[in-house]
């Protein structure tokens, strides 16, 4: 254990490890500020990608309306 070849070899393994989650942080950085761009373009601070479209919206309500009638039945309110 005292060669000194093998704590180059460690340090520069270590180095290289160290270097390869960095700039995996970075991409990730990178990419989170690129989605709080695109939301902050859009005004409201929603993201783009989960605004649903209107066929989808009126689905939603019909399955929040379903959702309240079980509800009402599971509590025992006629309705």
């Amino acid at each position: 254990m005292s060669d000194p070849q093998f704590y180059v070899t460690m340090a520069a393994a270590g180095l290289a490890g160290l270097g390869m989650l960095i700039v995996a942080m970075l991409n990730g950085w990178r990419g989170w500020l690129d989605l709080k761009r695109q939301e902050l373009r859009r005004g409201d601070g929603t993201p783009a990608a989960i605004m649903p479209g209107a066929s989808a919206r009126i689905e939603i309500a019909d399955l929040k309306e379903r959702i309240r009638k079980l509800e009402a039945i599971a509590a025992g309110v006629d309705l």
